[in-house]
């Protein structure tokens, strides 16, 4: 077998929930500049102000690329 590896992995509980509250902050924070990023790049379309408006596919259209960078980034960080 193996021996276990030595790293950053917590061996409390208060590390684990440090690292649990460095990793759910770490991946907000890539997520919505993920979202910026995406919205820079889609020069054409002002999400905003076509959710503003009630334009439902731009809320759908934002949605799924929240979604599609969390679990992106959440496969990355695991």
């Amino acid at each position: 077998m193996a021996e276990p590896v030595e790293g950053w992995h917590a061996k409390t509980l208060g590390d684990a929930l440090v690292n649990v509250v460095l990793f759910g902050v770490l991946g907000i924070v890539l997520v919505i500049l993920g979202f910026k990023i995406f919205d820079k790049i889609i020069t054409r379309i002002d999400l905003e102000d076509e959710i503003r408006k009630g334009n439902v596919a731009a809320a759908i259209l934002s949605g799924a690329v929240i979604i599609g960078l969390s679990l992106i980034i959440a496969a990355a960080m695991g």
